[in-house]
C-alpha cells in the first residue's frame, strides 16, 4: 500500500468522508448537540486543502521513529463543517502575498477549526515597521503604531486602544493596552480584597522556594501577567487571540511569547513539564461544562507534580457554586489557598460570584 501513495490518499479521503458523514448524521445517546453535516461536499474545495492534507511520502522511505512512510499533515476536524470559509481561506496565490483575511482566519479557528491548515504564500505585514525595542526597555513601553498591520482591527493606533477604557461600547480587555494605568499595578500591589492574590504571595508558597521558573498564562491579555513574572525570572507565555485588538503583536513587542491559540485546544506542552498555570476571567461560566472539565484536566496534565494553578477570579452566578466546586475537585488537586466572594460590579441582585485558588498537583501520587 505504501508504493501507491495515490491510491492510499484516494482511500483516506473516502474514510474520511464516510466518517464524517457517521459523526454527523448519527443519532447520539449523550447530551451533547451534534452539527449538522458539511453543507458542500470536500471535494469542492480549493486543490490546496488536498495538497497540504495528502498523505506525504517521507524521501528516504520508512521511518522506525514515525512507524510510517508517509507524514499526514493536521487540521482540525471542524474546519470541514465550515467548507465556504475554509474555501475562502485556502483560495490565494501560491508563493505570493496572503489574502488580507486575519479576520477569516481568526472566525475559523474560533469555530473549532484548529489547527487551521498552512499556506503557501506571505502574510500581511507593515509596510515600513519599527524595530522592536531592547529588553528590558520594551516591557513597559507601547510600540510605534508602525509596527502593526491595523487592518482587522476598529482602531488604527495605540492611543485610539488606550481610550477605549472610556468607551461604553464592550471590548476584550478594554484597559489592557494602557501600561501607565490599572496594568501598572496588577498582581504586584497588595489587597485588602482576599481574592486578589499577588505574585510574590504565589511564589512564596512554591515548594520549595524558587521551584516556579516556567509556565503559561491562558488568556494573557497584552502580557503583563508574564512580565511581572519575566522580572522575577521566570518564563510565562501567553495564549492570546486578536478580539478587536492586536494582543499577540503586542506581547510579542513587550519580549514575551504569545500563543495564538483558543481555549478549546489541548495545551501544547508536554505532561508533567510546567512549574505554574495562571488563568484570569477566561475560564469561568461561559464555557460549557464539559469542555471546561476537559480544559482543568489539560491544565493538571501539563503541570508537574507540585506545580501550581492559579485560578484568578473564576467567575458565576451564585446557583452554579456546588457544580464548579465539585468540577475542581474532582480533578486532583490540593488547595493551597481557596476564597469565595461576590462580584458586586453589576449589582447585588445579580448573585455573581467569583473563586480565586492556588491548587497543587499533588508532589506524590498524583497519577
Amino acid at each position: 500500500m505504501e508504493s501507491h501513495p495515490t491510491l492510499l490518499f484516494l482511500l483516506l479521503l473516502v474514510s474520511s468522508n464516510l466518517l464524517t458523514f457517521y459523526l454527523f448524521s448519527s443519532s447520539s445517546s449523550s447530551s451533547v448537540t451534534t452539527s449538522s453535516p458539511p453543507p458542500r461536499s470536500i471535494s469542492s474545495l480549493p486543490q490546496e486543502y488536498f495538497t497540504f492534507t495528502s498523505p506525504q511520502p517521507l524521501p528516504f522511505g520508512h521511518n522506525p521513529n514515525l512507524d510510517s512512510s508517509f507524514l499526514h499533515p493536521p487540521i482540525g476536524l471542524p474546519c470541514l463543517l465550515f467548507p465556504s470559509l475554509l474555501s475562502s481561506f485556502l483560495s490565494y496565490p501560491i508563493n505570493s502575498s496572503c489574502p488580507d483575511d486575519e479576520l477569516l482566519a481568526q472566525k475559523l479557528l474560533l469555530k473549532g477549526c484548529e489547527p487551521l491548515p498552512r499556506r503557501r504564500c506571505r502574510p500581511p505585514a507593515p509596510s515600513d515597521p519599527s524595530p522592536p525595542l531592547p529588553l528590558p526597555l520594551s516591557l513597559w513601553s507601547t510600540p510605534p503604531d508602525n509596527s502593526i498591520h491595523w487592518s482587522a482591527y476598529s482602531c488604527k493606533s495605540f492611543s485610539c486602544l488606550v481610550d477605549r477604557k472610556y468607551s461604553n461600547s464592550f471590548d476584550d480587555c478594554k484597559d489592557c493596552f494602557d501600561l501607565a494605568g490599572r496594568e501598572k499595578h496588577r498582581w504586584v500591589t497588595p489587597s485588602t480584597n482576599p481574592l486578589d492574590f499577588t505574585i510574590d504571595d504565589v511564589l512564596a508558597a512554591a515548594k520549595p522556594p524558587g521551584s516556579i521558573r516556567i509556565g503559561l498564562d491562558i488568556g494573557g491579555g497584552s502580557g503583563t501577567f508574564a512580565v511581572r513574572m519575566r522580572e522575577r525570572n521566570v518564563t510565562v507565555v501567553a495564549t492570546t487571540v486578536n478580539l478587536n485588538g492586536p494582543f499577540s503583536n503586542f506581547i510579542a513587542a513587550r519580549g514575551i511569547v504569545p500563543l495564538y491559540m483558543s481555549i478549546s485546544q489541548r495545551l501544547p506542552f508536554f505532561d508533567n513539564t510546567l512549574d505554574v498555570v495562571h488563568s484570569m476571567h477566561v475560564l469561568s461560566n461561559w464555557i460549557p461544562t464539559t469542555l471546561l472539565h476537559f480544559i482543568v484536566f489539560d491544565v493538571y496534565r501539563v503541570l508537574r507534580p507540585g506545580g501550581l494553578f492559579w485560578l484568578d477570579h473564576f467567575f458565576f452566578v451564585e446557583g452554579q457554586m456546588d457544580e464548579y466546586v465539585s468540577l475542581f475537585e474532582s480533578v486532583g488537586f490540593g488547595k493551597v489557598r481557596w476564597e469565595v466572594g461576590r462580584k458586586l460590579d453589576r449589582g447585588p441582585e445579580l448573585k455573581e460570584m467569583y473563586i480565586s485558588a492556588l491548587l497543587e498537583k499533588p508532589l506524590k501520587n498524583s497519577w
